[in-house]
């Protein structure tokens, strides 16, 4: 780590100081992410943040020739951490929706996911008929949020319980704290593939696509977008999801199309 040591000689010696600090700042490309998001941003065993979307942001800001800072934020306040400007954009397997194109700004999506339900083997849960008077697990303020109080009535769920991200639920239903866990079907697969206490009980198809958030009409948005119809034609992101799934992506997948800015 460096640490910086300013030797202020008079106002001048200040103002050079000040000025300095503030274009190192504004080098820096400030990045919010739900660390614990794996495969998309989580921790090695050396402490590193690492995983699909840290390694998209790091190609990112080297194009924008800004250094990469991850702030670690609950998937909750990423939203108001971009709207204040606290960071510069976020990832954390955010999903366009309408709703929030009305307050954010997002490029055009990198990949494509659906929902699932996550159970324990030894719970012989089979699918989503099987939870009524069940107690679920969600993301706070997550699509699997808002998909599972939609239909909360429908499938008889006895409880909706909300979590900052996908360790504390998986421990909670581990543990027999829930029955069910509903989330995006990529980071689940990742998760239990070398856990075999752990299924992915079922998919539930909602069509959702990831990419970056921003304040409502940032400048980013138009260069980030630019990069990444760059990292898709150089074949960038389809080696990154093989990296990570250990499968290329699907042809027409927004993983190597180039899409349109999503517009409200």
């Amino acid at each position: 780590m460096r640490r910086r040591t300013f030797f202020q000689s008079g106002l001048l010696g200040a103002a050079l100081a000040f000025g300095a600090v503030a274009q190192a700042q504004a080098q820096e490309l400030t990045v919010g992410a739900n660390i614990g998001n794996v495969p998309w941003e989580f921790q090695d065993e050396s402490g590193s943040f690492v995983g699909f979307e840290v390694d998209l942001a790091n190609a990112i800001g080297e194009r924008l020739g800004r250094e990469v800072v991850i702030e670690n934020i609950p998937f909750s306040g990423l939203f108001s951490a971009v709207q204040s400007g606290r960071v510069d954009m976020a990832m954390s397997s955010i999903t366009i929706t309408p709703e929030r194109l009305q307050e954010v700004s997002f490029a055009q999506p990198y990949f494509d996911s659906d929902q699932s339900l996550t159970v324990t083997a030894a719970s012989g849960l089979t699918g989503l008929g099987d939870l009524s008077g069940k107690v679920i697990g969600v993301d706070t303020g997550s699509t699997g949020d808002m998909w599972a109080t939609e239909h909360e009535a429908e499938y008889g769920f006895s409880e909706i319980r909300r979590f900052e991200g996908l360790a504390p639920a998986m421990l909670d239903l581990g543990n027999g704290g829930i029955d069910g866990y509903i989330s995006d079907i990529p980071a689940l697969q990742y998760y239990v593939k070398d856990k075999p206490d752990f299924v992915v009980a079922e998919r539930i198809p909602t069509g959702e696509k990831y990419s970056v958030m921003f304040a409502k009409d940032s400048p980013l948005v138009a260069e980030v977008n630019a990069i990444i119809t760059e990292l898709k034609n150089e074949g960038f992101l389809a080696a990154t999801h093989e990296k990570w799934f250990g499968a290329q992506p699907e042809d027409g997948s927004s993983t190597v199309q180039v899409m349109d800015v999503p517009t409200p």
